[in-house]
């Protein structure tokens, strides 16, 4: 197995849930998010207000390191790219919407239920090569509300559940370079399941990777992720200090370790040439975790690159189609 170590950050931003990173070549813009939520276990006391910002959307230009961070009432959990290029479009706390001028996020749809909503929300997310959006809604287990895989058509303005799971804490996903392969994980079950994907519609669901059977810590847990040209999965672990990259098959042929940093929480392929990973990761203490580990992981809540030149280069993302 090829492994490569990454030191130090690139860039110390100091998340408390920091996630769905997405590259922008137009601009060179890597825009990214904190989830936050203030779910920091038990720290409140102990550490700087610093480590509990409202939910935020991250902007910098990757050339010049310039930064911009724009803050929301409720937290944006995935970006995508617009394919009429004015600005991003998400998935936020209660379903699919734009983010406009001014901070202000406008919901194209909310699909959650009145009797779910206060108890779950949307997670990660990402568009096809048509621009539906496609994003799944986490478990909420003391109230038996299953997570979910939704898709958004914005050329139909219409959302559907297209699997009922149930899921737990849905996450990253995306599909192979032909698109004929849809990938998804399950984050708390450690699988990343694949469909058969044809306009739209996911049939034939089957466990692609299964992290433990394949030796991976059952305390860590597949989390975003995304994929090379050549149709391998960069899955980020949460818990594990490392991206694991799955072939074609599922089976591990190479990881990247950040020595320095617990959560890894999800990657994207970016630079002039496709060839940078961008990492985002998470505080310790982030969703109920044990902030006294950050000692240990100083620099978990940190952006990190990878460098790939000459090694692998990803696909591009989709852009939403509204």
């Amino acid at each position: 197995m090829r492994e490569i170590i990454v030191q130090r950050p690139w860039l110390t931003v100091g998340c408390t849930l920091g996630e769905g990173p997405l590259y922008d070549p137009s601009t060179s813009l890597l825009h990214f998010v904190d989830i936050s939520e203030n779910k920091v276990s038990n720290i409140s006391s102990v550490l700087p207000h610093s480590h509990f910002p409202m939910p935020q959307v991250f902007h910098v230009n990757i050339d010049t390191h310039e930064l911009a961070v724009e803050q929301f009432e409720e937290p944006v959990t995935c970006l995508a790219l617009r394919q009429n290029g004015a600005g991003l479009a998400c998935a936020a706390a209660q379903g699919f919407a734009l983010l406009e001028d001014n901070s202000t996020l406008t919901y194209l749809s909310k699909p959650l239920s009145d009797e779910d909503a206060p108890f779950t929300r949307f997670n990660d997310g990402g568009c096809d090569s048509r621009g539906r959006f496609f994003a799944g809604t986490i478990y909420a287990k003391e109230h038996g509300i299953p997570g979910r895989l939704y898709r958004y058509d914005p050329l139909e303005n219409h959302c559907e559940v297209v699997d009922e799971g149930p899921f737990t804490d849905s996450n990253g996903l995306g599909w192979s370079p032909d698109e004929n392969t849809f990938y998804f994980t399950d984050s708390l079950v450690n699988k990343i399941y694949a469909y058969d994907y044809k306009a739209g519609d996911l049939s034939n669901r089957r466990v692609f990777v299964d992290a433990v059977a394949q030796g991976l810590a059952e305390s860590s847990f597949c989390d975003g992720l995304c994929i090379d040209e050549d149709g391998c999965l960069w899955s980020a672990r949460w818990g594990g200090s490392k991206i694991i990259r799955f072939d074609k098959n599922g089976i591990i042929d190479a990881q990247i370790h950040f020595p320095t940093a617990l959560n890894i929480t999800a990657c994207c392929f970016g630079g002039p040439n496709n060839d940078v990973l961008f990492v985002t990761t998470a505080h310790c203490g982030a969703n109920g975790g044990d902030w006294t580990r950050q000692e240990d992981f100083p620099d978990s809540g940190h952006l990190f690159l990878v460098d790939l030149a000459g090694q692998y280069r990803g696909l591009p993302r989709h852009k939403f189609a509204a």
